[in-house]
């Protein structure tokens, strides 16, 4: 593998910078840097790409927040898998709500519907949260959501590392009540900092638009400020205009170039495109970017939980690095 890919590089497409500029300057020129138009041609742009109403919000945090008080968590248990980043149980518990972790599956590293089926019997959960890893839909999506919806549990979808994944025409968040998606630097497309809330409930993105601004205009309902900036949305509005050439550019060069040489790869389920966050394997590779996540939530918050599917893919996948065109000596 050329030294080149060993570097790390945000996937911002060099053609863009002179557009990106020229809607900075409107920004500039507006005298209104939040709370604008760009916002609003940000989300109907996301909205077309993914097919569902959309809320920008300042990162992560502020979309998983207003579906967990949306999901009315308050004291009450939400599902969430073991092995994810620890922004989604500490968002669970910011929203009083206590996590109860579920193993994965060892072949997508993703929450697995028997754990959940476990957790919902056991404890009458509030909500589940399944994390897609890595870029791909978790392989259990469709059928997770089925018995969330048998159960009346709300099913959040935390779409961190699945911008540009869809899976025989579904896009992650469709699955469940509502998906909430990063633009966090490393991501596939990045703002910096940012985020979207995409749901099929009218009713869930009110409440997501009144939570990112205090709760106004009456502050009848909870709510901080996670509004994103008009220059925020500006960046939003460059890459998710980009985001299908960056992830078929990734996964051109995932089947030519790296397949071939990594046959313990993740292999996904026919229909499925994964946006390839991470080129996942099921080895270990001395020579990659480590892994997706090194320690189990369980493990880092010493619930105690046996979780052997979580402590096994912790010590056995690596990431080979897959970056969208570094700079054209590359």
């Amino acid at each position: 593998m050329p030294a080149a890919f060993e570097r790390f590089a945000i996937g911002f497409d060099r053609r863009d910078r002179a557009r990106l500029h020229e809607l900075w300057d409107g920004v500039i020129d507006s005298n209104r840097w939040s709370e604008g138009e760009l916002t609003v041609s940000f989300e109907a742009a996301w909205e077309a790409h993914n097919g569902l109403g959309a809320v920008a919000t300042s990162g992560w945090t502020g979309g998983a927040l207003a579906a967990l008080e949306w999901a009315e968590v308050r004291g009450r248990k939400v599902v969430v898998p073991s092995n994810t980043f620890m922004a989604t149980p500490l968002a669970v518990l910011a929203a009083e709500g206590t996590p109860v972790f579920g193993d994965c599956r060892r072949d997508d590293l993703c929450l697995s519907v028997q754990e959940t089926e476990r957790l919902i019997d056991e404890h009458d959960p509030a909500a589940v949260f399944l994390v897609h890893i890595g870029g791909h839909i978790a392989f259990d999506a469709p059928v997770i959501a089925a018995l969330c919806r048998d159960r009346g549990v709300t099913l959040l979808e935390d779409c961190a590392h699945a911008h540009g994944a869809v899976w025989d025409g579904r896009r992650p968040g469709s699955f469940g009540d509502a998906g909430i998606y990063s633009l966090y630097a490393t991501k596939t497309i990045s703002t910096g900092e940012g985020g979207v809330l995409v749901s099929r409930h009218p009713e869930l993105r009110e409440f997501a638009r009144g939570y990112r601004n205090y709760g106004k205009p009456d502050h009848a309902q909870p709510g901080l400020n996670f509004r994103m900036s008009e220059f925020t949305a500006a960046i939003g509005l460059v890459q998710v205009q980009r985001l299908e050439e960056i992830v078929a550019w990734k996964n051109e060069i995932a089947r030519t170039e790296l397949d071939p040489v990594h046959p313990s790869r993740l292999q996904l389920p026919d229909g499925m495109v994964s946006g390839l966050y991470k080129y996942i394997v099921l080895d270990w590779l001395e020579r990659s970017t480590g892994r997706v996540y090194d320690a189990p939530c369980h493990r880092i918050m010493g619930t105690g939980d046996d979780l052997p599917n979580s402590d096994w893919v912790a010590a056995n996948h690596s990431c080979v690095p897959l970056y969208y065109r570094l700079d054209e000596a590359d």
